[in-house]
């Protein structure tokens, strides 16, 4: 319970109920308190509480009043609705009723209407089967008007209609119509044809077609040049003629295809009078190149392919001066030069497809072909103009068993190649050795001739048809990689010992050589649409991570990645083991300079001219012979990591094994001074600009080392200082890296410095 005081009133509150006692005491004690002289307000708040009531009872009224009649007109509206849905039941119920009376009444007539109908129908159908008979007889008796009257274009063309009518009727269930529509069109089309060919052939004899010889030596024509313009009217004429039985001919004539293991693309048929154009030349390869003819002989593909390429080439200009604006005036979209390649084309297909598997287990004979028939589709494609949409070559060479034998063929003669490469006596010899322009990345025959052969394969596959075949070819590329890195890595193995020999050298420039070209043909058109290939291949079968296709997709990685690291790893030891062979021969030639007596030297004040230190000569001498030699045995991009990791390992071991381990006077300093600046450091000048940055730690150390003995003390005691405000975090003064910058000093840190002053031995006595 609580309670509140109001005056010498005690109120107590009931919290689970409405206590209106209580919130009058509150409003009052707010209102008033404790002050008397409020109590002048109550006249107001009393006028105020009564217009208070008087609004709130007139809202109770109002509300009271509007609720029960809302109320009531809400009923209202229920009951209209109840008696409307009564009303339209009742109709609906009248209305169903009269249905299924009138359907009972109506049954009778709709069955005597249903046989009527179909009777109707029936006789429908029977009129446009007769109407199609009567059109397609009406046709036909066309054509033979105009046979009769020898209107032969007029004939062909209402062939034509004909032909339509049949492929508009393929897909009736009527098969006797359907039967004597294409019976019709078979008669009528091998009377136009037979009239037509015969007239169309005895013109192409009059043109001395086929053409035997080059095109200069073509005579077109009878020997009577007026009769020439004639001819070629005829000619027009008949191949504009033929071409409107294409459409009669293609339902006729069903193409020869290839088994389905070849997955030729879709063609057209060739069109019917280029057909009778192409007969005899398809006559002379048949009789050339089947049966027992010593024109064909296995080993020898390159007679008909070769006989194929001169035909199209001696054709191509009749083909395009006589045949292609003929085409044209007829509205159609055929090439005649392609047009024709196309249809010789498939005679090899057809010759191919029955020579290899005679020949799939001879590798001698079996790659004889591959190479004929790779440098027939290129001089096809380069010269002729033949579209990569067609059937070719290659889709023979595609099929399952094919492709397999010609992968295995490929490594072998590969794997071969690569044995007589690395045992050959100038396999680490350059041929551009004389030559220093050419030269520049001393790559080793056996090197160039490799890449030269992964080129090779690459032309040889890279016109295949599709994507799944060229990636398999790719994999066999990336093996042979792979092994000859290996080959490589054994031969270095064997020249360990000589790490900076001629041959080792060699080997090292055709490990970079092979990484530099796999990286330019990374970014090659051709190998970046594998590389898509390929992640859509992974991301198929999930043999990639996530990571790995996010690379692959945005590029940050190429089809070579695997080879490339491989091979960066193999240069990077040998190089590494070759500064390890220089560094170790370096360490071995510093052995006095490290005991030289740099607590005793004199001051360079003593000395008329600063010279070279005497022990210095043989560590000096080793670099400079070291880094000529491996500078005329390395390429440049080799040698250069090479003398960055020298650099890097000498000023490390002189700072430590030398500046560190000694004390120095002012004479010691100024003469490690002079050895470093002008004498180590001018070494590497000629690989750089500023070869002082290379040895910073050297550099920083002979700073530190030959301050004079004022400045030793002031940085001594900046240092001493710059630690203590560090501890108390003192922004006005400079840090101990600050100060270091001042003198020069970046490298070393600010114990390193400590520890070199405390190697100089020229500080004043103090404690006199």
């Amino acid at each position: 319970m609580a309670a509140i005081n109001v005056g010498r009133v005690q109120v107590t509150r009931d919290p689970d109920c409405c206590d209106i006692p209580y919130y009058v005491a509150e409003f009052v004690e707010r209102e008033v308190g404790t002050d008397l002289n409020c109590l002048r307000k109550l006249g107001k708040l009393i006028e105020e509480l009564s217009e208070n009531k008087k609004q709130l009872e007139e809202q109770v009224l109002t509300v009271s009043s509007e609720v029960p009649r809302r109320i009531q007109n809400a009923l209202k509206n229920a009951e209209d609705s109840k008696n409307s849905l009564n009303q339209l039941l009742q109709e609906e119920t009248v209305l169903f009723d009269s249905i299924n009376n009138h359907l009972l009444t109506a049954q009778p007539w709709m069955e005597d209407l249903g046989v009527l109908i179909s009777q109707i129908e029936e006789v429908e159908r029977h009129l446009a089967y007769l109407k199609w008979i009567s059109q397609i007889e009406e046709l036909s008796d066309n054509i033979q008007q105009y046979l009769m009257t020898n209107n032969v274009p007029e004939a062909a063309t209402t062939l034509t209609s004909m032909a339509e009518l049949d492929i508009k009727l393929q897909e009736s269930s009527c098969s006797h119509l359907l039967t004597f529509v294409r019976s019709t069109v078979k008669f009528w089309h091998k009377i136009l044809k037979d009239k037509l060919s015969s007239d169309f052939e005895e013109i192409l004899t009059h043109l001395h077609w086929p053409f035997v010889g080059p095109p200069q030596s073509q005579v077109f024509g009878l020997a009577a040049p007026a009769n020439v313009p004639e001819i070629y009217n005829n000619l027009e004429t008949l191949f504009s003629q033929l071409l409107k039985l294409q459409t009669s001919d293609e339902l006729l004539t069903k193409p020869k295809q290839l088994p389905e293991k070849y997955s030729l693309p879709p063609s057209p048929s060739i069109i019917l009078p280029m057909q009778i154009m192409l007969n005899p030349l398809q006559k002379r390869f048949k009789y050339h190149f089947t049966g027992n003819r010593q024109t064909n002989v296995l080993s020898k593909p390159e007679w008909y392919l070769t006989q194929v390429l001169m035909w199209i080439g001696n054709h191509a200009k009749f083909l395009d001066d006589k045949i292609q604006p003929i085409l044209d005036k007829t509205g159609s979209s055929v090439n005649a030069r392609l047009e024709f390649s196309r249809a010789l084309v498939m005679l090899i297909l057809e010759k191919l497809a029955a020579d290899i598997p005679c020949l799939l287990y001879d590798d001698n004979l079996f790659c004889h072909l591959v190479d004929e028939v790779l440098l027939f589709e290129r001089e096809l494609y380069a010269t002729h103009g033949y579209l990569s949409s067609f059937p070719s070559c290659m889709h023979i060479l595609s099929e399952e068993t094919c492709f397999q034998r010609w992968l295995t063929v490929e490594r072998k003669f590969a794997l071969q190649k690569m044995d007589s490469i690395l045992s050959s006596e100038a396999a680490w010899v350059s041929q551009y050795k004389d030559i220093t322009d050419v030269d520049e990345m001393k790559v080793p025959d056996c090197a160039e001739t490799f890449t030269t052969l992964l080129q090779v394969i690459t032309d040889r596959y890279k016109n295949l048809p599709t994507a799944s075949r060229k990636l398999q070819f790719l994999e066999l590329q990336k093996d042979l990689v792979d092994d000859f890195r290996i080959r490589l890595t054994q031969v270095m193995k064997e020249e360990t010992r000589a790490s900076l020999a001629f041959r080792y050298c060699a080997i090292l420039n055709a490990v970079n050589y092979i990484a530099t070209v796999l990286a330019d043909w990374a970014d090659n058109v051709f190998f970046l649409e594998l590389q898509q290939a390929a992640l859509e291949v992974c991301a198929d079968s999930n043999a990639l991570s996530k990571l790995q296709l996010g690379q692959l997709a945005c590029m940050e990685s190429s089809v070579f990645d695997d080879m490339i690291n491989l091979l960066e790893r193999l240069k990077h030891d040998m190089l590494t083991r070759q500064v390890d062979h220089v560094f170790r021969e370096v360490k071995d030639a510093a052995k006095l300079y490290k005991k030289e007596r740099w607590l005793s030297l004199p001051s360079q004040a003593e000395q008329a001219v600063m010279s070279l230190s005497s022990t210095a000569c043989p560590l000096l001498l080793t670099l400079r012979d070291r880094l000529l030699q491996l500078e005329q045995q390395l390429c440049y991009s080799l040698f250069k990591i090479f003398w960055q990791m020298l650099a890097e390992k000498v000023d490390l071991f002189i700072y430590q094994e030398v500046i560190l381990a000694n004390h120095f006077n002012e004479g010691g300093a100024a003469q490690l001074q002079f050895d470093m600046t002008r004498n180590l450091f001018p070494l590497f000048s000629h690989y750089c600009k500023r070869p002082e940055n290379y040895f910073k730690h050297i550099k920083e150390a002979c700073i530190i080392l030959n301050l004079n003995v004022g400045s030793a003390l002031l940085l001594k005691d900046a240092l001493h200082s710059a630690s203590e405000n560090e501890t108390i975090l003192d922004p006005n003064q400079p840090s101990a890296t600050a100060v270091l910058h001042e003198l020069g000093v970046y490298k070393l840190a600010q114990q390193d410095v400590e520890i070199l002053l405390n190697l100089r031995t020229n500080w004043p006595n103090i404690g006199k």
